[in-house]
Formats: structure tokens, sequence, C-alpha cells
């Protein structure tokens, strides 16, 4: 094989081998698909969580196809990823407890009596992990993943995992009706996250 061609193929390997990217968003790029539970997931939408002109967070929902209904999201089977990019300007970090209040809000909002009453335990469960994480900062990487062969819904954050797997389709599900769910609380992150609009 000559050089020129066989600089040509290595090109086309590597160029195999890096994952695609999506479009830039926010000053930051996500990936258009990417392998998650031994599965290709594709980058669903992208929004952005705001309190006042503050921003928080940049998050991307992964899913196994892209959906723009919540019902079909939530009854798809396979994994999912939540990815959470920090992005506070103004304070040196926040604590980890303003996520644990603004989960508990989101599932109790969107969840009858009967679903609240079967998560409850497990919900507590994912709080003690995000308690574990302590602050999170400018720059820190969240992700929830759901991930059923490997026992459920995993937390990483910057690459480290917090607590144990939390089993059960329907956690996760009430997890996402935080982000998704008719009663959630930022209609842009929830349309930008479902792929309908910018977030």
């Amino acid at each position: 094989m000559t050089l020129p061609r066989r600089a040509l193929l290595l090109t086309l390997l590597v160029a195999l081998a890096t994952p695609a990217l999506a479009v830039r968003y926010e000053g930051q790029d996500f990936h258009d698909t990417l392998q998650l539970g031994g599965r290709s997931v594709v980058l669903n939408g992208t929004g952005k969580r705001q309190v006042a002109i503050y921003p928080l967070y940049l998050a991307a929902l992964y899913l196994p196809q892209k959906q723009s209904a919540p019902e079909a999201i939530y009854a798809d089977t396979g994994p999912k990823r939540v990815e959470m990019r920090i992005v506070i300007p103004l304070v040196k970090d926040v604590s980890a407890q303003e996520f644990v209040k603004a989960i508990d809000k989101g599932v109790r909002r969107n969840s009858t009596e009967a679903e609240m009453a079967a998560v409850s335990d497990r919900v507590k469960q994912f709080n003690a992990a995000i308690t574990e994480v302590g602050r999170v900062k400018k720059g820190d990487l969240l992700r929830i993943d759901y991930l059923p062969e490997q026992g459920g819904t995993v937390l990483t954050v910057n690459g480290k995992t917090y607590g144990k797997p939390i089993e059960g389709q329907d956690f996760y599900t009430a997890f996402l009706k935080v982000f998704i769910g008719e009663r959630n609380s930022d209609a842009r992150l929830r349309a930008g996250l479902l792929g309908q609009q910018p977030g």
C-alpha cells in the first residue's frame, strides 16, 4: 500500500472511531451519538436551566431513538441519559442539596399518590447519593443514566459513581418528569430536551 493511501485509510479509521459532534450549544459541544449500556443512543435535545437572568446548568437528553412525546420516552425500555453541565457564573459553588430539593419537588408535582408511594424510598436513595457529592461548581459534569443491564439508575459526577444503582424504570421515569413532565419548573428547558425548540 502506498504512503498516501495508507494515510487516507488512517484518516478514515480515526474519523470512524471519533464520535460525531452535535450542534454547538451555549459554547459547548454535545456528542450526537454515544455508547451507553452497550447500545447506541442519540442526542434528543439540549436545554438550559436558568433562574432570572442567571444560567445554572446546560442539560442534554440521550435516548435510543429521537422522541418528541414524553410518554414515548417514558415507555422506551432502553438506556437513557440526562447530562448536566454546571455553568453557574457568579458563585464559587452550590450545595447539592439544591438538586435534592428540586428533585423532591418535581417528583411530587408530576406523580400520582400511587406513583409517589411506589418510588419514595428510591427517591430517598437517589437523594442520598446526591448528598454524598457535597457541592458542585462551574465545570462539573453530572450524568444520570438509566442502565437496565447494570441494575437501573446510576449517578456519576466528573466520572465518579455515587451510590448504588437504583432499580426500576418507574424511578427513572419519575426522575425524567422533573425535566419533561407536564408540571415542570422550566418550559424552555423541557422544550429543548424534547427537541421542539432551542432551550
